[in-house]
């Protein structure tokens, strides 16, 4: 064995995968993922875990895995994260705990992300369950969304003791997990509603179809249902679109809905009783991940896809796995170009995109080199279809019924980086409907993070 390479993971050719909806990751076998925790130096001063949010005890978990003790390694990961089937799926660990890995200076790093999927997988089928024997203390409180930052509150708080009841705005729980992330990626039976089991187990109550701000307030949760403390973990559901001409056509989603449509709807099943639009040719405007994933949904519905990015690849926001992936399974990649209006036909439905070439010049605000337009150079696509991911930011709905609570430029929630509590007493936030759209791992650092605040503030109430 090479052991400067990662252990090759298994998965869907592209050829196959690119016309259906199962997994493309296939995982480690036990023998495979025992071999890969070979290459694990266990070092002294372990720089993987300074770059993982929740401070996973990596060495100490891969340790077990390499002993072949897994449901040891389960219980060493489960101290510190609520939902290790998920992370080990969606995280980016190339920019946090595998871009650490001494191993990836003269190699490759250690494959960390796929030893806990693999690690979580194998405590799932064999019901493993965490454990849960904290004695109750007497208080409530309740966790508003039931996307990553709430279930790693709940998570944390229903071990504190507290009666924690989750309340979600759809008909099932999950949030972004659910109706963000294609079943390719994550599946929703096997990994996110078992994941959600293990917290009911624990003890967390679930409340579906509750809109908070509109079934309820913050205010009547606390001075009327009795809860003592209430976590805000919404997340960042409301798109952005560019405000060109024609975006208001028929045959323009947002990603945000065209993915819920797909993911939580089922409409990619053609016995769905919610069928989404399969176009001949799709149009993407974007380049994080919620583009790729939007971009090989439609891949799989039959349309040829075109991302249309106004930088260069290497600026990409995407991780490199889904744009890998993407172009596998034959996306077209139309980098540094933008659009600037949507064409329509006589009927007001999309027929074509039309664009502009773009170069880069002088960084911006954000340090990136600003796309600059390159004149004349105006041209058109055809496609029947335009999904629009610009990103999100939080809906304002809770902070227009809540009294005191404090918003910033962004209608992202105020509140403490440390323990989040916000401008109101009691209510503490985190995750997107915090930061704006960002990533689970840190949504769950952010929800573990409120979860000792709102310990410490009921200890000492």
């Amino acid at each position: 064995m090479d052991m400067k390479k990662k252990v090759p993971i298994r998965e869907q050719a592209p050829e196959v995968r690119a016309h259906n909806f199962d997994e493309v990751c296939l995982g480690y076998t036990k023998e495979q993922a025992m071999l890969e925790a070979t290459r694990c130096l266990e070092c002294k001063n372990p720089l993987c875990v300074m770059g993982c949010p929740v401070s996973v005890p990596i060495p100490e978990f891969i340790h077990k895995v390499k002993e072949g003790d897994f449901d040891k390694a389960f219980e060493i990961i489960s101290e510190c994260n609520t939902l290790p089937a998920i992370c080990g799926r969606v995280c980016p660990q190339e920019s946090q705990c595998e871009g650490k890995c001494v191993r990836g200076i003269k190699g490759e790093s250690v494959a960390i992300g796929k030893l806990e999927r693999f690690v979580a997988d194998y405590a799932m089928e064999k019901g493993k369950r965490r454990p849960h024997s904290h004695e109750k203390n007497g208080k409530k409180v309740a966790v508003i969304g039931s996307g990553p930052a709430s279930l790693a509150c709940a998570g944390d708080l229903v071990k504190y003791g507290y009666d924690v009841t989750i309340f979600e705005a759809l008909h099932e729980a999950g949030g972004v997990l659910l109706y963000g992330i294609p079943e390719f990626r994550l599946p929703k039976e096997d990994v996110v509603k078992k994941e959600i089991a293990m917290l009911l187990h624990m003890g967390v109550k679930i409340e579906l179809n509750t809109v908070v701000g509109k079934s309820v307030t913050i205010d009547e949760l606390m001075e009327k249902e009795g809860f003592d403390a209430v976590f805000i973990g919404t997340g960042a559901g409301l798109p952005k679109f560019m405000g060109i001409k024609g975006e208001n056509a028929n045959g323009v989603f947002s990603a945000n809905e065209y993915l819920t449509r797909s993911n939580l709807m089922k409409a990619f099943d053609e016995n769905s009783t919610t069928p989404i639009m399969r176009a001949k040719k799709v149009a993407v405007v974007g380049g994080g991940n919620v583009a790729m994933d939007a971009a090989r949904t439609a891949l799989r519905l039959g349309s040829e896809v075109h991302i249309i990015y106004r930088r260069s690849e290497a600026e990409l926001p995407a991780r490199v796995e889904e744009v890998h992936h993407a172009k596998e399974e034959g996306v077209i990649f139309d980098i540094l170009t933008n659009p600037v209006e949507i064409l329509t036909d006589d009927n007001g439905s999309v027929c074509g995109i039309r664009c502009v070439k773009m170069e880069l010049g002088e960084p911006d605000a954000s340090g990136r080199r600003k796309p600059v337009v390159i004149e004349g150079s105006e041209f058109d696509i055809d496609v029947d279809m335009v999904i629009m991911s610009l990103g999100t930011s939080p809906n304002p709905l809770i902070s227009s019924t809540t009294d005191g609570l404090k918003t910033n430029s962004r209608k992202c929630i105020v509140a403490d980086e440390i323990n989040g509590q916000t401008t109101r007493e009691g209510v503490f936030a985190g995750g997107d409907a915090v930061t704006g759209a960002a990533t689970v791992i840190l949504a769950m650092s952010a929800g573990r993070s409120a979860a000792v605040g709102i310990h410490d503030y009921l200890s000492n109430k």
